[in-house]
């Protein structure tokens, strides 16, 4: 049975071995989508939410999430991550944030789950600080966008 899969040769779930993986650079890109009301965006751009300011936590919630993943996600691994991004930028809708993620890392294993819980986990942060004024937002569109290195080499998510 192949080393790259979480079944033993019984078919019981285990983490993945990377012993003999090389260590080389990888990079994750992830996005979500938050919707929310027009009236809920104004208030966070202008600085009139009443938890304060709503990106910077956001933010922090990201990059927090990302380096915990292996905490979050079953068999993933605890990764050494060299840099994590959470950019959030109001949607050009006027009724969204979109957030996108970048996590990086020299190593065994990709980082595509940790991008990934990245912008989840900052997604759901908006919607806990606003929900108070806001219950209809939805969360969506979270998707990986792009990943580089390891044996799989370079992917992008097709247009």
């Amino acid at each position: 049975m192949s080393q790259l899969t979480h079944l033993d040769d019984k078919g019981e779930a285990r983490m993945v071995d990377v012993t003999d993986k090389a260590v080389t650079e990888r990079e994750a890109r992830a996005e979500a989508t938050i919707r929310m009301a027009p009236e809920t965006l104004r208030m966070i751009i202008e600085g009139e939410h009443p938890k304060g300011d709503v990106f910077a936590t956001a933010r922090i919630a990201g990059i927090m999430a990302a380096k915990k993943t292996h905490e979050l996600i079953p068999l993933c691994h605890s990764l050494n991550l060299t840099s994590v991004k959470v950019e959030l930028a109001p949607g050009d809708d006027g009724a969204s944030v979109h957030i996108l993620t970048r996590c990086k890392l020299s190593g065994q294993t990709g980082v595509e789950m940790e991008a990934l819980t990245a912008a989840s986990v900052a997604a759901l942060t908006l919607y806990d600080m606003c929900k108070a004024v806001d219950r209809g937002m939805t969360v969506d569109g979270v998707r990986l966008l792009e990943k580089k290195g390891g044996r799989s080499g370079h992917w992008v998510v097709s247009p």
